[in-house]
């Protein structure tokens, strides 16, 4: 604020000067002392909070607007920690469903644009988040990826990024490649701490010296967690450890109990870490979250401040948001009890921009360049041949390392010895193999590997995705290799997308022309899309829920533990590619 505007808000507060709004007659939620005050109202002068207490009289003025609260509970905005925004959704639609909730701040990685338009991409997709109804913030891209052509950010573009107020610091960096290559990440993470910026942390499966080693780096939270031991590990070792509670992973039901062992619960934080449309539409957002803490036995003060003190404390922006005071953004809620969060009214930055669930506040449309919207950059198009998997060894057969999918993210390596004909090796949907490529859209274009993949239980057809995790690649697997040219070359003329076919039909697709990864269509549109999509896969025998998701994992960099990108097979366990032949 300049220093007009903070005077001005110390004459609201002194009686001298008349408030914009007055939240009056409510029960306050005070999350820095867990106490409820009754009949307590809130003065606001343009986009901060002048004024809590019990006598708001001299700050209503004739031009006021005065809400009622009616005795009703008064709360912070709620804020999601670790969101992924670059990821299906074009921001302007999503915020549609997000504002009725009561979300009034974000935090998103940005990992996904960086490996398909570097720098210019992830400011395109940054200036897509300015000037919205709610305030979002973003944190810069590290870039941990098994492909060489999308591993790392120059030093120069981290201080650009780092230097950007809406930039809180570097993002979810796996643990695995730290400890494997520390020289790798440590001037990135010495950059983000000499900012004042945090370091994200990913730290499933880590040991205890692992962890240890992690934590020593600099590393500040950890959305990985899966149940009560693994919070309280990271919690002793000073983390901010984050519940995640979204489409890919529910942890919140498992992690509740540690409500009954006795320990502090301030750093504890509620996120999101992506959230399909469909859940979206039928669940909601961050408030469906807290309700869900509530259910679970936390208490509602707890359950509140774990979705806005305590994450505004972890990204050192307690002094502005979290929390409901004299000289705090005017982000809050009314909500019928404190038991039930549905919000009456939402305020953001001191303006009502929603009332009993209608938006009235509506986001900003971005345009995003062109070069966002033609990032599927592939030499030509594909042929079947593309995909052969040649063996030029001789011999009637081989012994190959297939990627099995044990479960809908988790994978491990099998090896399997297969028959050689007319010197290639071929699906087998008896045996549950089929092919899988990844093919660089972006840094190498038209670059591609072909491996095995088993346990997708396909028994035609082909399904691919040019979003992929961690890389600049589109990811396709299929029975047969004319239905995997047929899919890819799809994705090239929709300019991205997830697209399913059988016999060179396309049966169903989901187009994604932003960078490649993000709709330009309403939420329930791409709800629908998205449907069609899973139906169409079902119907090729695919059993997993979600058969995108599921693809587009296979070239991250973080799950275990056998993966593919442009460049081949790698080991997550050992750090190191492995050949698709066994020798």
């Amino acid at each position: 604020m300049s220093i007009a505007e903070t005077k001005e808000l110390m004459d609201v507060a002194l009686g001298r000067g008349k408030a914009d709004l007055v939240v009056y007659n409510g029960t306050l939620l005070n999350v820095y002392t867990g106490e409820f005050i009754e009949k307590c109202s809130v003065s606001v002068k343009g986009e901060k909070i002048a004024y809590v207490g019990g006598k708001p009289e001299d700050t209503i003025g004739n031009n006021t607007v005065v809400i009622d609260a009616g005795g009703k509970t008064i709360i912070p905005g709620l804020i999601d920690g670790h969101a992924h925004l670059a990821w299906l959704y074009n921001v302007s639609e999503f915020l549609k469903y997000v504002i009725p909730g009561g979300t009034t701040t974000i935090i998103t990685e940005s990992m996904e644009i960086y490996p398909v338009l570097g720098y210019e991409g992830v400011l395109d997709f940054l200036d897509s988040l300015r000037d919205q109804p709610i305030k979002i913030f973003a944190t810069a891209p590290a870039m941990v990826s098994i492909s060489s052509s999308a591993r790392g950010v120059p030093k120069k573009t981290i201080k650009k990024l780092l230097a950007r107020k809406d930039i809180l610091g570097l993002g979810e960096t796996y643990w695995q490649a730290l400890l494997q290559d520390p020289d790798y990440m440590l001037s990135s993470f010495d950059e983000t701490l000499a900012a004042g910026k945090k370091l994200e942390g990913h730290s499933a499966g880590a040991s205890e010296k692992k962890l240890a080693a992690y934590v020593a780096s600099g590393i500040s939270s950890c959305h990985e967690s899966i149940n009560a031991k693994e919070v309280i590990e990271r919690l002793r070792l000073g983390l901010c450890v984050m519940i995640r509670e979204g489409s890919i992973r529910r942890d919140l039901e498992e992690i509740s109990k540690i409500k009954s062992l006795g320990v502090n619960l301030r750093r504890l934080a509620l996120v999101t870490d992506g959230v399909t449309p469909k859940d979206l539409v039928e669940k909601g957002y961050m408030e469906y979250i807290v309700q869900k803490a509530i259910d679970c036995g936390f208490d509602p003060v707890t359950s509140v401040q774990m979705a806005t003190l305590n994450v505004a404390e972890h990204f050192s922006l307690d002094n502005m948001i979290g929390g409901i005071a004299p000289g705090k953004y005017a982000d809050m809620l009314i909500i019928p009890n404190p038991l039930m969060i549905k919000a009456e009214y939402v305020i953001s930055k001191g303006k009502i921009i929603a009332e009993k669930g209608k938006l009235l506040s509506s986001p900003r449309e971005h345009s995003f360049s062109e070069t966002s919207r033609n990032s599927i950059k592939l030499p030509g198009r594909l042929k079947p041949a593309d995909f052969e998997i040649k063996f030029e060894n001789g011999g009637l057969q081989a012994e190959v390392r297939v990627i099995d999918q044990i479960t809908e993210l988790v994978t491990k390596e099998v090896k399997i010895v297969l028959p050689v004909v007319d010197g290639k090796i071929n699906p087998d949907t008896r045996l549950d193999i089929i092919k899988v490529a990844a093919i660089d859209r972006s840094n190498n274009p038209g670059k591609i590997f072909t491996g095995l993949l088993k346990g997708f239980g396909m028994k035609s057809g082909a399904i691919a995705s040019s979003a992929a995790w961690d890389s600049s690649d589109i990811i396709v697997a299929g029975a047969n290799d004319a239905d995997m040219a047929c899919a890819v070359n799809r994705i090239k003329a929709l300019q991205g997308g997830c697209v399913v076919c059988d016999r060179e039909k396309i049966l169903a697709e989901l187009p994604l022309p932003l960078f490649g990864i993000i709709s330009d269509t309403p939420v329930e549109v791409l709800a629908r899309q998205m449907d069609e999509v899973n139906k169409a896969a079902s119907g090729l025998g695919i059993s997993f829920p979600d058969p995108m998701l599921t693809l587009m994992t296979l070239t991250g960099a973080a799950i275990p533990y056998l993966r593919i990108c442009e460049e081949g097979l790698f080991n997550l366990k050992e750090g190191k590619p492995a050949g698709l032949f066994v020798k």
